[in-house]
């Protein structure tokens, strides 16, 4: 396994109902804890700073800086001021792409969906913007919501909150956003945006990003194994149905599959593409929109964590609706 995605944190099981039960055999998130593990403690308090020493990344302690929501063109001014008036001493502040802002989400918690001990103060049950542009409608940006843990978007022109990071990534992949887009959407130079585009910040992806080999598709990003049938069952399945399909795969062939969690759905994500939110050049063939993951929303817990592909979204669906769909993954032992 690569340093291509974090664990959730979630470390319990759920039915579908939302009760607690024995993850062993479960097929779920809670039993497998896959992705990069959790240094502890995770933060170090630096004064007003806090470094997360899982991504090497640099938090400023007080999450509302900006004290009121502002619009996406408001929250990029208020980060450039920052850097002018050298802001708790440094002048490399910037708004977050979606995945560094993403990183700090907990799945084991909620209200805020943040992990266990945190050192944060004024942190906002609400949504805070990032730098990164939708890429289906580029006058939208994407949010990530610390009640919960989603992560949508919506139009530049709604007021959330600014949670300025600064530091160097060592274990997120860049999002693929290359382009920078005014609030209108339309593409400007990146030069001085503190947009996304501008930045890049994170893992480069290798090229070329995905390797098929007969039925499967290796991601050199990640390591992880997809089958190139992105379609396990022919039409939507309950949560339950998905992980008992991913069983039955594995009764036909023993090849160690099961239901990814909800960071390595969205390590798939391009955001630079839209319909579907994959590269372009990938080579997966019966791509759907909505897919289950195995990691319940521990906000709900007869819902389930689900990437919306069709946008690059990550959301939640009820457990007992037969809504999604189900594209198993495994490790590749010898990537």
């Amino acid at each position: 396994m690569k340093d291509g995605y974090l664990q959730t944190g979630q470390t319990t099981c759920r039915d579908p109902s939302g009760a607690a039960i024995p993850c062993a055999g479960s097929g779920q998130d809670g039993e497998f804890h896959r992705g990069l593990p959790w240094p502890e403690p995770r933060f170090e308090v630096r004064g007003e700073i806090v470094l997360d020493r899982l991504t090497g990344l640099l938090w400023m302690r007080n999450a509302t800086p900006g004290e009121l929501p502002m619009t996406w063109r408001e929250a990029l001014a208020f980060v450039a001021e920052m850097n002018r008036e050298r802001e708790l001493g440094c002048s490399d502040w910037r708004l977050p792409n979606r995945r560094e802002l993403r990183s700090l989400v907990s799945h084991q918690t909620r209200r805020p969906a943040l992990p266990e001990g945190h050192p944060f103060v004024n942190v906002f049950a609400g949504w805070y913007w990032s730098a990164t542009s939708a890429a289906g409608v580029t006058a939208h940006a994407w949010y990530v919501n610390m009640d919960g843990g989603r992560m949508f978007y919506g139009g530049k022109d709604q007021s959330f909150l600014v949670w300025p990071v600064r530091g160097e990534n060592r274990v997120l992949p860049a999002t693929g956003q290359t382009l920078c887009y005014d609030d209108r959407g339309a593409v400007v130079p990146c030069a001085g945006t503190g947009q996304d585009g501008e930045f890049r910040a994170g893992l480069p992806w290798p090229a070329p990003r995905f390797s098929a080999r007969g039925e499967t598709v290796i991601d050199r990003l990640t390591g992880l194994v997809w089958r190139r049938a992105a379609s396990l069952v022919p039409e939507g399945v309950t949560w339950h149905e998905a992980l008992a399909a991913v069983t039955r795969l594995n009764l036909g062939n023993g090849a160690g599959w099961r239901l990814p969690n909800i960071n390595e759905l969205e390590s798939l994500a391009d955001c630079a593409a839209a319909n579907p939110a994959l590269p372009p050049d990938h080579p997966f063939a019966q791509v759907r929109d909505v897919y289950w993951s195995s990691t319940t929303s521990l906000y709900e817990p007869d819902w389930a964590w689900a990437l919306y592909l069709d946008k690059g979204a990550v959301g939640v669906g009820q457990k007992s609706q037969a809504r999604f769909q189900v594209w198993p993954i495994r490790e590749n032992h010898v990537f």
